[in-house]
């Protein structure tokens, strides 16, 4: 038998000049388009790439003005777990802030319910506390706080950080009170309508249409966990065991002030877990922050 022959390919129209200057246009177009957005990722990128240059340089060039390494050494990653116990300090970080992150979320969640859905006597006055006590900085009770934690053999732990979120934040209640306050009340009482309880409603209603809000809060809560320098250092100073990432480089920075290579090394390591955070719940965190409510 013969084999079939393969049916004939069209040549491909010619690329003309015209074709080329069109394509060009919509290239130039969508750059004059976006011109504001590449402006500012460039300027927000910029220190970020500096960064990353300035980790694989040598020692010496890392102290010159000198943009681009002469030779790259991205043995300093390596150099950087042998001369200090970074995994123990992104074990530390990832347990404060998940830790936090989800205490919170169990008691922020709950309140900011109740603050937009449930109808009380003194409903407005515990909501201008929570805007009180949002706006109170938190060195004001610093000292009272660390007295009763001290009293209680917890300094030197990351305990009196993590605790605290088992009552709640007072900006993750009020972003996540204004996000439940667009979804339309009708569906709560048709869920109260077929025998739901306030808990039942919470669960099955309001939780699966409110995640866009409860992601964002959630986020904030943890990247402010992952960046926390204060309350480590406040707390933890004493046990090195306990140190956090951001607690953790400053002395780290301290003690090798000369290799800024090094620095900058653990510096990049140190970002990595929370741009990979960030962009993987991105979308949940715009939808969230934006407070875009129920489509359709």
């Amino acid at each position: 038998m013969t084999a079939l022959a393969a049916p004939p390919v069209a040549p491909s129209a010619p690329v003309t000049v015209a074709d080329r200057r069109v394509r060009r246009q919509r290239r130039l177009a969508w750059i004059a388009r976006h011109s504001i957005a590449i402006a500012l990722a460039i300027m927000f990128l910029t220190p970020v790439g500096y960064l990353v240059l300035l980790s694989v340089m040598t020692s010496d060039q890392a102290l010159t003005s000198d943009y681009w390494p002469n030779t790259w050494h991205f043995e300093n990653y390596v150099r950087v777990f042998e001369i200090t116990p970074l995994p123990r300090y992104l074990l530390n970080t990832v347990i404060y802030a998940a830790s936090a992150t989800a205490l919170m979320l169990l008691s922020s969640v709950p309140a900011a319910y109740a603050l937009a859905k449930l109808r009380f006597r003194g409903r407005n006055a515990v909501f201008l506390t929570v805007i009180c006590v949002m706006m109170l900085p938190p060195q004001v009770v610093t000292v009272p706080l660390y007295l009763m934690w001290a009293r209680y053999g917890l300094t030197g732990s990351l305990t009196p950080l993590i605790i605290p979120m088992l009552f709640g934040d007072a900006f993750c209640i009020f972003l996540m009170r204004q996000f439940l306050l667009t979804i339309p009340s009708e569906y709560l009482d048709a869920a109260r309508v077929d025998g739901c309880g306030e808990w039942r409603t919470l669960l099955r209603v309001v939780l699966p249409m409110a995640r866009p809000g409860i992601a964002a809060a959630g986020l904030f809560q943890f990247f402010y966990a992952w960046n926390d320098y204060y309350g480590p250092l406040l707390y933890t100073s004493e046990n090195e065991g306990s140190w956090t990432l951001s607690l953790g480089l400053a002395s780290f920075h301290g003690v090798h002030h000369v290799d800024w290579n090094l620095v900058t090394a653990a510096t990049v390591l140190a970002m990595l877990p929370i741009v990979v955070v960030f962009f993987l719940a991105q979308k949940a965190f715009v939808q969230g922050v934006t407070l875009t409510g129920v489509k359709g």
